[in-house]
């Protein structure tokens, strides 16, 4: 059975690792936190026709009301760029629709995987999400992930279809980041809670652990984040109008840890790695984090005692120290303003200790 279209609903906190063609979560991603669903390409032939028609014609069990809001909500794209539902296709062109998640290419499968569920109602469901869980199935990740615990959570719920992309996950966060997300159990909901991720009105905020002490302890980070010509795996920070897209990271000091720091990041745009991007752009990549670097020693002396240290406090915490620690929204139902809160998980509290106790140490 061939997927309904939908508006994407949301744009993402920290976007998740959906880099190049497969990513950790298994998915490919246009880097802009978006997936192909369906492509089609016009025939030398083709008669102008609104791209709405043209969908609906080839696409199973879509209205063109569906059609016309994926196409309000930048779903739509010909060669490329985003079109409205009146723009009529030519020969040749290139039709795809994209959506806020992978497809799924089998159906998702209950598995009784634990779930630390934060808040639950009849609307919604806000869940701490472990590092190292990937969010969605996709290649070489069928099994496993947080929309396999979500199937088997609501198994029981008749209401509730894990395959229906009308509802489920709002935002994501990369699979080795730890932290709060949204799961909306209506059309409804997701709807109103996606138009406060686009609107920019949530409140998010991460902790996450740096390489040095940034100058100044408290800051703004501005820069378009687009796809590395370097490497395709990573995202990087590009001169405003040159390539990319605007990104803005508001940062501020927690405690200075000797060669690191603990930072506080609030995002005023949601693009695809932001955090890990921005640290790494002002030079303060995240501890640990393998794809931009931080799993390397970028502070402090060359002796063996301290290698073997470094060495010790990857173990501790074995992935990019980030943690989404808050999220506060509007509930999609009351209007009721609603905020939520994880602690800081282990791995990264351990990981702090560590360089507590060192920098105690040297002083």
């Amino acid at each position: 059975m061939v997927e309904d279209i939908i508006t994407p609903d949301e744009l993402y906190d920290e976007a998740p690792d959906d880099l190049a063609a497969i990513d950790d979560d298994g998915s490919a991603d246009d880097g802009n936190g978006l997936y192909e669903h369906f492509r089609f390409v016009a025939d030398k032939g083709q008669q102008l026709l609104r791209v709405d028609k043209f969908l609906v014609a080839r696409l199973e069990k879509s209205s063109r009301n569906r059609v016309q809001q994926a196409a309000d909500a930048g779903c739509i794209l010909v060669n490329g760029k985003p079109v409205k539902s009146n723009y009529r296709v030519k020969p040749l062109d290139v039709v795809t629709v994209v959506m806020d998640r992978p497809r799924y290419e089998l159906e998702i499968i209950p598995e009784d995987i634990p779930l630390d569920i934060v808040y639950e109602d009849e609307h919604l469901l806000v869940v701490n999400k472990p590092a190292g869980l990937v969010v969605h199935p996709g290649h070489g990740n069928y099994h496993g992930t947080l929309v396999n615990a979500l199937a088997y959570h609501f198994k029981d719920n008749p209401d509730y279809d894990v395959n229906d992309p009308r509802m489920g996950l709002v935002h994501r966060i990369d699979k080795d980041t730890s932290g709060l997300l949204v799961v909306a159990k209506t059309p409804d909901a997701k709807t109103h809670l996606g138009k406060q991720f686009f609107n920019k009105t949530t409140k998010r905020e991460y902790v996450a652990v740096v390489w040095g002490r940034p100058t100044p302890p408290d800051g703004r980070i501005e820069g378009n984040i687009g796809r590395s010509p370097k490497d395709r795996l990573q995202m990087a920070v590009f001169p405003d109008g040159d390539q990319g897209k605007h990104a803005v990271t508001h940062y501020s000091t927690i405690e200075p840890l000797g060669y690191v720091t603990a930072v506080k990041c609030v995002l005023e745009t949601g693009r695809t790695h932001q955090i890990r991007v921005h640290m790494k752009h002002i030079g303060h990549p995240l501890f640990n984090d393998a794809r931009y670097g931080g799993d390397m020693v970028l502070r402090g002396t060359t002796t063996a005692k301290y290698k073997q240290f470094i060495a010790n406090c990857f173990a501790v915490c074995p992935r990019q120290a980030l943690h989404a620690r808050t999220l506060g929204f509007v509930h999609p139902a009351t209007g009721e303003e609603m905020f939520f809160s994880a602690p800081v998980p282990p791995d990264m509290t351990a990981l702090m200790e560590r360089w507590r106790k060192y920098n105690n140490a040297e002083q």
